[in-house]
């Protein structure tokens, strides 16, 4: 026992001395050893290894985490997004069916009113030729542009919106290089004149010379309830795809929507309408016209908001203009001009109104002695800034009556009095 004590000892004593002499810069000796300052070397590198791996675990696996909550919100936001476009396809397909029901219910059918109504809708082509250079070919010289119309009597006379035959108009100076086809169901196609134009109202009529036309029947727009059905008929996308026939419901009613600067009443409806649907017809479970389609919201995302300007609005409208070539009644001052703004008004030390570049001969601005070069500042006691601001003033106002405006004629004001003219 005592031997093995001492063989314990001396072993243990023996590990010390090489454990010292390792973790030593200095041996029992006192000599300097190498080998210990290169132990210490490698248990440092060695270390340095493992904390560097740690970090870089922690930051993958904190960049795949990040990553798989990404990609987990994005998977969620997806599945919402999905949820609500089908619950709005649901909803349609619902609103349409309960819409086709009670058509069908009455005796009417999208079949029927698209047999009813399709000779009535016609193609509208709209040929521009511009310019020609030496630098463009004939082909790159001639502008297309097609939309739809609605044949309403049976001598050829056909309503549209004024923006898919605005160039035909005598008042565009495009007029004189502009032609107009018109294209029927029949398949037999037609030159037309332009008979007459609102561009406020975004309407127009033009004729062609053809009788026995089958002219569409015409509704009434106040009788629309939200949710019946609607029928669109037209050439979405141009002259292609003429005829086409597409089926919703009376979505909205009264929707105020404003399109290039001009504010109109219109019916809304999810029934498809697409670019080339303009001017063509919204159509009731009878078979009668009861809008004009105008204009889609053409938003990422958003689907089914087309809108079409009532029957009821358009008629009168329509009757002027196949009458007279405009809207009899409709006061007009009869200048054109350039707005200026603050920033201009303080760079060349003028006013803040409209610059006056042109008189119409015979209106009411010439009468009154409105000349080239004024500012207009002022109509009726209110101050104008915009054009848009002249018009919001004359609509309180008909052909005929007269109000005080102040012009700045060579830094001095001068009060005049307008009688409004009459809008051709």
């Amino acid at each position: 026992m005592r031997f093995f004590s001492k063989r314990l000892l001396k072993r243990g004593y023996d590990n010390y001395e090489k454990f010292m002499n390792f973790n030593s810069a200095y041996r029992r000796d006192g000599k300097y050893d190498d080998r210990s300052r290169d132990g210490r070397r490698v248990y440092r590198t060695v270390a340095l290894v493992l904390v560097c791996c740690i970090l870089t675990s922690l930051m993958v696996g904190g960049g795949l985490y990040m990553k798989l909550s990404n990609d987990i919100k994005e998977l969620t936001m997806l599945s919402a997004n999905q949820a609500k476009a089908d619950t709005v396809i649901g909803n349609r397909a619902v609103n349409l069916e309960s819409a086709l029901k009670l058509a069908s219910d009455s005796g009417s059918s999208v079949t029927n009113i698209a047999k009813k109504v399709g000779p009535s809708i016609v193609g509208i082509r709209m040929l521009t030729q511009s310019p020609r250079s030496w630098y463009f070919d004939d082909e790159m010289a001639q502008s297309k542009a097609e939309g739809s119309g609605i044949v309403i009597t049976a001598d050829g006379y056909i309503m549209t919106n004024y923006h898919v035959v605005q160039y035909a108009d005598p008042k565009n100076s495009r007029s004189k290089n502009t032609t107009l086809e018109v294209f029927l169901a029949d398949k037999r196609q037609a030159k037309a004149k332009f008979i007459g134009g609102d561009p406020k109202n975004d309407l127009a009529v033009i004729k062609i010379d053809m009788d026995n036309l089958t002219a569409a029947e015409l509704g009434d727009s106040a009788t629309l309830e939200v949710g019946e059905l609607a029928v669109a008929i037209g050439n979405p996308l141009g002259l292609e795809f003429q005829g086409s026939v597409t089926a919703g419901v009376i979505s909205a009613l009264n929707r105020t929507v404003s399109v290039d600067d001009k504010t109109l009443n219109l019916i809304q409806t999810d029934a498809a309408i697409n670019p080339g649907n303009s001017g063509g017809a919204l159509v009731n479970s009878r078979g009668q016209v009861v809008g004009i389609n105008t204009v889609k919201i053409s938003v990422s995302g958003v689907e089914g908001l087309g809108f079409a300007i009532p029957i009821n609005d358009a008629k009168p409208i329509v009757d002027q203009l196949m009458m007279f070539g405009y809207v009899k009644g409709r006061p007009f001052i009869g200048i054109s001009g350039r707005e200026i703004t603050d920033a201009i008004a303080r760079q060349y030390d003028l006013p803040v109104g409209i610059y006056i570049l042109e008189v119409t001969p015979d209106s009411g601005a010439a009468k009154a002695g409105i000349q080239k070069g004024d500012i207009l500042v002022s109509i009726a006691g209110k101050d104008v800034r915009t054009m848009k601001e002249v018009d919001n003033i004359k609509k309180n106002y008909k052909a005929g009556d007269s109000v005080d405006v102040t012009v700045v004629r060579n830094g001095s004001k001068v009060k005049l009095s307008l009688t409004f003219s009459e809008e051709r």
